[in-house]
């Protein structure tokens, strides 16, 4: 223990399943680096917002969230954080975190190579298989892909496709 290591101990945020969530996010969108609009937009429609004037920001509510999982982050690898919440959520809980953590990787188009490993460092950590969640998958992947109202030649445009979760 380093000599200023008891400073950075409790600091009064105990982790707990929202916790969990908005620190999941916060790993997601900065998986590549940056964190676009979109994603940030993403995140203010799962945990609330509040509007002021013309612009939207982060509701007084879930502002002391964000920062304590923007805090959180910053001090910890990705690895160690779904090492730590892993035992303590749910599996409705670990399922909410991935559908959210895919729709969000989709908020800004085409997931990045760093979130589809970020994404992948989650589902193994949570003990999901790939097999399980592909169905879930397959209908965010669904609701992101407008295309399929401007492109004709879309191939789920095609007579007799169905959209099925296998």
């Amino acid at each position: 223990m380093g000599l200023f290591d008891m400073f950075q101990g409790d600091r009064g945020e105990q982790m707990t399943p929202h916790l969990a969530f908005a620190t999941a996010l916060i790993y997601m969108m900065g998986a590549d680096g940056e964190m676009d609009n979109e994603e940030v937009g993403f995140l203010l429609s799962v945990v609330g917002g509040k509007s002021s004037g013309k612009s939207i920001g982060v509701g007084a509510n879930n502002r002391a969230l964000i920062n304590q999982a923007l805090q959180y982050a910053r001090r910890n690898p990705v690895d160690k954080f779904i090492a730590e919440v892993a035992p303590k959520l749910t599996d409705a809980q670990k399922m909410c975190i991935l559908v959210n953590l895919i729709d969000c990787a989709l908020a800004d188009g085409q997931p990045e190579q760093q979130e589809q490993q970020m994404f992948g460092r989650f589902l193994h950590g949570f003990g999901v298989p790939m097999e399980r969640f592909k169905p879930f998958f397959e209908v965010i992947s669904l609701k992101r892909d407008s295309s399929v109202f401007t492109a004709s030649n879309h191939p789920k445009n095609q007579w007799g496709y169905q959209v099925r979760l296998w």
